[in-house]
């Protein structure tokens, strides 16, 4: 029967990034056991203010795609990042009462006497500790210092000291598209793209331009929020998140370079909105992030202006809709990233959530064509993954206290159940409950929650067997760790100039 066929023809379309990333992870992994793939390009949406912010984990993806570290950021004017600073006013007026602290991507503290370390800090704290939590984490303290951090053994048995990158899109997208050229991908350009449906409902073929007609067995919708099979031809509803979400425009710009490259992104708050700088060696990508209803274009310029404290180039806009797709995959059709789950801007996940859909799609990707069970799996844990990141960006808005019109509308915003939860959890004894198919880390959580100005009202009794004592010579000793090894790395400049020219040696 033919339902039983194996499956050897994959047609993805897409565009930029999300496309070309897709593209070369299938054929990576399935080319050698005979999958063959097809790339159906849309035209770029990118302009020069475009910079991939991205978590950590994408390090580890580009190491199975045989991508080499120091081409890639020599090719995108690529930069490290150690997490995001957040700053309350964006430098100028206060605007609440939340302080600036630092979201890293590495570990806060070491344990002492074998007790995890927030909660010995956050008794210390109660007994007149005056020392933030970001001040124990070499990532965050390495980041806001300019310096680079070069794991050892010392720094390992410290704690996870991640990074990701600052780089720009449109190089991005261009590098990871030469790749694919010497895989052999069978690639073509689409102005207009027209979906062939079988009896049965399944998508039988793409005609591209009126002229080809290109077969396939599984399609992969990677074309963003257009989702133009999922959505369009699919018909696979799109479930919307506008009630925990109050931005729903976006403005994407570009300022001049640092001086000296920041190794880490900036949220700057203001009384109407965010906005986010991604440094690069080759310019700042801006992006703010704002309500139509409280805030017209012409505002939100100016708003990003003053928050850049330069005047913008490459001014582009564009509406944020954020919702889920009731299913990512439906028929032989699977939608990865935008065209799966629409994102609030904060924290730059977009490409994380591609990457996520792409690494399970490889995971159960179908022996034949009859996959109703791998298909439902995918369906549960995507859903479950996108619900999951959904919950941390809702929890930058609900817990946040920051003056003006925009602030009190994001805290009026409904909150999920599941991090209404958390939060219960968290504050009574520091604790982060635990739930399947996270992506950020306890830490990230404790990062977040402290900065907010949560803080738990007990702690685990264990805690108290440890002496007042102990607590500050651990403490005077993990802040001296700290300082040592920060004082040891090279400048975070420094140390791309010398990775880039090795890559070109």
């Amino acid at each position: 029967m033919t339902a039983h066929r194996p499956i050897s023809r994959v047609v993805v379309i897409g565009r930029d990034a999300d496309l070309w990333l897709c593209v070369n992870a299938i054929s990576r992994a399935l080319g050698p056991v005979g999958v063959h793939v097809a790339a159906i390009e849309l035209p770029t949406r990118l302009t020069p203010s475009h910079v991939s912010a991205t978590l950590p984990p994408l390090e580890a993806f580009h190491a199975k795609l045989d991508i080499k570290e120091s081409s890639l950021l020599r090719v995108t004017g690529g930069s490290f990042s150690f997490g995001q600073n957040i700053v309350a006013g964006g430098g100028g007026p206060a605007v609440g009462r939340t302080p600036n602290f630092f979201h890293a991507w590495g570990a806060y503290g070491a344990p002492i006497d074998g007790s995890a370390f927030f909660p010995c800090w956050l008794k210390a704290t109660r007994h007149g500790l005056n020392i933030s939590f970001q001040n124990f984490c070499l990532t965050a303290v390495a980041a806001l210092n300019g310096r680079m951090l070069l794991p050892d053994e010392a720094t390992s048995a410290f704690g996870r000291t991640d990074y990701g990158y600052h780089m720009q899109t449109m190089a991005y997208a261009a590098y990871l598209k030469s790749i694919a050229a010497t895989l052999g991908i069978n690639m073509h350009e689409a102005q207009h793209v027209m979906v062939e449906r079988e009896e049965n409902g399944s998508i039988a073929a793409l005609i591209i331009n009126a002229t080809l007609r290109v077969e396939g067995q599984l399609f992969v919708d990677a074309t963003g929020e257009d989702a133009m099979l999922i959505g369009r031809s699919l018909g696979v509803p799109l479930e919307h998140w506008r009630q925990y979400f109050s931005v729903d425009r976006v403005l994407s710009a570009r300022a001049p370079a640092f001086t000296a490259t920041p190794p880490f992104a900036e949220i700057r708050t203001a009384r109407a909105g965010w906005t986010a700088l991604h440094p690069t060696r080759a310019a700042t990508g801006v992006v703010h992030a704002y309500s139509s209803g409280i805030s017209s274009d012409e505002a939100a310029l100016e708003s990003a202006n003053a928050a850049s404290q330069v005047k913008l180039a490459d001014v582009s806009f564009h509406s944020v809709n954020p919702g889920v797709r009731a299913r990512a995959w439906e028929g032989n059709c699977v939608a990865v990233g935008g065209a799966a789950c629409i994102l609030d801007p904060i924290h730059d996940v977009d490409l994380h959530a591609l990457q996520l859909g792409v690494v399970h799609l490889l995971s159960l990707f179908p022996v034949t064509e009859e996959c109703a069970a791998e298909r439902a799996e995918y369906n549960r844990i995507m859903r479950s993954y996108h619900e999951r990141i959904r919950d941390f960006q809702c929890a930058f808005y609900a817990l946040s206290s920051f003056d003006g019109d925009f602030w009190q509308r994001a805290g009026a915003q409904a909150v999920p159940q599941p991090l209404l939860h958390k939060i219960a959890t968290f504050r009574a004894r520091g604790d982060i409950a635990p739930m399947e198919d996270e992506t950020f880390s306890p830490e990230s959580w404790r990062a977040i929650f402290t900065g907010f100005g949560v803080m738990p009202e007990s702690w685990p009794p264990s805690i108290d067997r440890i002496s007042p004592d102990r607590f500050k010579a651990e403490f005077s000793r993990t802040l001296e760790f700290i300082k040592g090894k920060v004082l040891e790395q090279p400048t975070h400049d420094g140390y791309l100039d010398s990775l880039c020219r090795t890559s070109t040696a």
